[in-house]
């Protein structure tokens, strides 16, 4: 897990954002937990690994639920996490299944958000929280920013800031808190842009051009969007 956490934390802030839930709401190794969309897994095999949970991984792309799988096979957490391939909207839950759905930069690829919170609240346990780290916007984009934003950064649903909560009052989630994310992950955004061209020798070395210029891209899309005054990040949760 420890050599896995430099690269398999697909969000801000490393596992500390993962300590954060585990802490939050009390997770342990009686928890029933879903992460979606959880990428090559990381932040599911870093909860059963410090908890005992039992973890459920659903992620939509086939190739990183493959790695995924193996990675848990590699760490010995094969007991603890269950990978899950498919499309949220669609997947067949059991209902009041879990103590706790999770989500770390992932909702906002997900285009139905109405009916995603409806799924959510049918498979919770009553008393379950939902948890979510994501992006949100603070202005309107224009068609030119939008066309970007879907096109480099697969953003399929994003729901402004002062929406976010309301849809899920809506949805009947109660206890709703959310904090305003934007600007930790703005600097986070800049050091992480830094600490990658500080090495850039090594990956050059380790990767190819064209893979290192693929990242440094990306890292500034997000850096560009985050400080901009646009973008937005929150922590939201709530209580079935």
């Amino acid at each position: 897990i420890n050599q896995l956490e430099t690269f398999d934390q697909l969000h801000y802030h490393g596992t500390d954002a993962i300590d954060y839930a585990i802490k939050k709401f009390k997770i342990n190794q009686n928890s029933e937990v879903l992460e979606i969309g959880s990428g090559i897994g990381g932040p599911s095999r870093y909860i059963a690994h410090k908890t005992g949970a039992k973890v459920s991984a659903l992620e939509l792309q086939e190739d990183h639920h493959k790695v995924g799988e193996e990675l848990t096979k590699r760490c010995g957490l094969e007991k603890n996490v269950t990978h899950l391939c498919g499309d949220f909207l669609d997947y067949k839950f059991e209902e009041g299944k879990y103590d706790i759905i999770v989500s770390w930069l992932a909702l906002y690829h997900i285009p139905n958000r109405k009916k995603l919170l409806e799924i959510c609240m049918k498979i919770l346990k009553s008393g379950g929280y939902f948890f979510a780290e994501d992006f949100t916007f603070h202005q309107t984009f224009n068609e030119t920013e939008l066309n970007e934003l879907s096109k480099d950064f697969f953003a399929n649903y994003l729901v402004s800031y002062s929406n976010y909560e309301s849809d899920m009052k809506k949805a009947g989630f109660k206890e709703i808190k959310s904090d305003d994310m934007t600007s930790s992950w703005s600097k986070f955004t800049k050091i992480r842009f830094k600490a990658y061209n500080d090495n850039i020798d090594r990956h050059l070395r380790v990767h190819n051009k064209n893979i290192v210029n693929n990242m440094i891209d990306f890292y500034s899309f997000a850096m560009r969007y985050l400080a901009g005054g646009k973008l937005g990040g929150i922590r939201i949760s709530a209580k079935k």
